[in-house]
């Protein structure tokens, strides 16, 4: 179907949607990065005082801080039967419920639990509340990307679909930022007492935000044509396209409506699947997660102190925000492949010298330069690209399953980083042979290992349209066979 050329009164109605779906993403970011400012809080008031053994209290750090992404992982599995059972509107609208839920629970985890006040014991708690705060990313990070697609006009549909992975850097930075400033209300003694609860409190702004614009969006017309509310998706089209392409956009939804079979997910063979898990996986092996979680305490570990350890996060969350901007931009002029392989290199030799300072111990202003060319690797490849790979690589007949097991895999990659750097870097064997250098140095083998496995094995789907991705395998297949 050919689709006319969208006016600048059609992107208007459609930017106005967009970007309500755009806040979740928002969202997304902010969540994930606020736990940042407060791993110090967490050791203070939940972990140390149970007098653990340094390897047992690093491993319930690790557990604590990522105890979003296991309702992550839950929240990503429920998205798909949630939005074709209530549609695209009301289940981010219940995102939006839970972010706040989160946001209150966390700042006062002893609050609605059986717990003696503040103390240690409430880290379940806080835990509950954070897994709350993960089933809601889990559900924004599919249906909002979703929704995008499906109302937005195909001439700026890849123009606003970019702007969630600007939103998410977007949230992080500002999580970032806000985290710098409550840092800076008060000494040290303050931020691990009262200023942490103000952290995970801050959350609740832009989920109060979220909550009141997911009530003037529209239902999604995809959805609306799948359950027979003909007459309603004629209406909310007709808002963003013109009469005639409504028609064209109605029937083109009603031959996708009926629910088909899918495929054999390795319909195309293994390599097909296999190859965006790979792409998935080492977007988290690389470490990034470890750099966003627990940024300001690799900082301190530099010898920062604690407010110049959150403003050091900025700095290179900062950067990882304009290189993102920079890479929409370049991609399709580029190509994703050449991309994804600079950036793994570059950020596999910045984690080696980063861990290669600690090493010997002069990381300082050499550390944040190597933090920041790490981040903006990140940002010019596997950040970005690897979540536009995902809607180009796959044929239609399996996308959907076989994007569900690649975003699967990604979470659990994420949970397996996240749960163990603590461990890595507090290790006591390892520090007394590298002095806190040897998770850098794992994170920079991956980052190596990832450019190889994209020269190796991932194609350019620079331009590829859908309906030829199989016969672009074929010939990478046989390309292959030919070696």
């Amino acid at each position: 179907m050919k689709l006319a050329k969208v006016s600048t009164s059609h992107i208007q109605a459609v930017t106005g949607t967009t970007f309500v779906a755009t806040l979740s993403s928002l969202l997304f970011g902010y969540a994930t990065a606020v736990i940042s400012g407060v791993v110090g809080a967490i050791d203070h008031n939940f972990i140390a005082p149970r007098e653990l053994s340094d390897a047992a209290a690093d491993a319930l750090l690790g557990l604590t801080v990522c105890s979003a992404l296991l309702g992550t992982i839950l929240g990503a599995l429920l998205a798909r039967p949630t939005s074709a059972w209530l549609g695209r509107k009301r289940p981010m609208i219940i995102a939006a419920v839970l972010f706040l839920v989160s946001a209150i629970g966390s700042a006062y985890p002893e609050t609605g639990f059986a717990t003696n006040g503040p103390g240690p014991e409430a880290i379940w708690a806080f835990n509950v509340y954070r897994m709350i705060g993960g089933l809601a990313v889990g559900l924004a990070s599919m249906i909002a990307p979703t929704f995008v697609g499906e109302f937005a006009p195909s001439a700026v549909r890849g123009q606003l679909g970019a702007y969630q992975q600007i939103a998410i850097i977007g949230g992080m930075t500002i999580a970032y930022f806000v985290n710098w400033g409550i840092a800076l209300q008060g000494d040290d003694v303050w931020v691990l007492s009262v200023g942490w609860r103000w952290m995970m409190l801050s959350l609740a702004a832009p989920a109060m935000a979220f909550f009141y614009l997911s009530f003037s969006v529209p239902e999604s017309p995809s959805w609306l044509v799948k359950k027979g509310r003909i007459d309603e998706a004629r209406r909310l089209l007709s808002r963003s396209a013109d009469p005639a392409e409504v028609d064209s956009m109605l029937a083109d939804l009603a031959t996708l409506s009926p629910e088909e079979k899918p495929a054999p997910v390795f319909k195309f063979g293994a390599r097909v699947v296999l190859v965006g898990v790979a792409l998935s996986v080492f977007q988290q092996l690389v470490g990034i997660n470890s750099v966003l979680y627990y940024g300001p305490s690799i900082f301190e570990r530099m010898g920062y102190h604690m407010d110049a350890a959150f403003l050091g996060i900025v700095v290179a969350s900062m950067v990882n925000l304009a290189c993102t901007m920079v890479v929409v931009l370049i991609v399709d002029k580029v190509g994703r492949k050449p991309l994804l392989i600079f950036g793994g290199v570059l950020m596999g030799l910045a984690m080696l010298t980063l861990g290669s300072l600690f090493r010997s111990q002069s990381a300082g202003a050499f550390g944040l330069a190597a933090l920041c060319l790490y981040m903006a690797g990140f940002a010019l490849s596997f950040g970005p690209i690897v979540w536009i790979m995902m809607t180009e690589i796959y044929p239609a007949p399996i996308r959907g399953q076989a994007m569900s097991i690649a975003v699967a895999s990604q979470w659990v990659a994420n949970l397996l980083v996240s749960g163990t750097f603590p461990l890595l870097l507090g290790n006591e064997t390892l520090n007394a042979a590298w002095n806190h250098a040897f998770p850098f140095w794992l994170y920079g083998g991956f980052g190596i290992l990832a450019a190889f496995v994209v020269l190796r094995y991932v194609p350019e789907t620079r331009g590829v349209d859908s309906d030829h991705l199989s016969a672009l395998w074929k010939r990478e297949d046989l390309a292959a066979a030919t070696k």
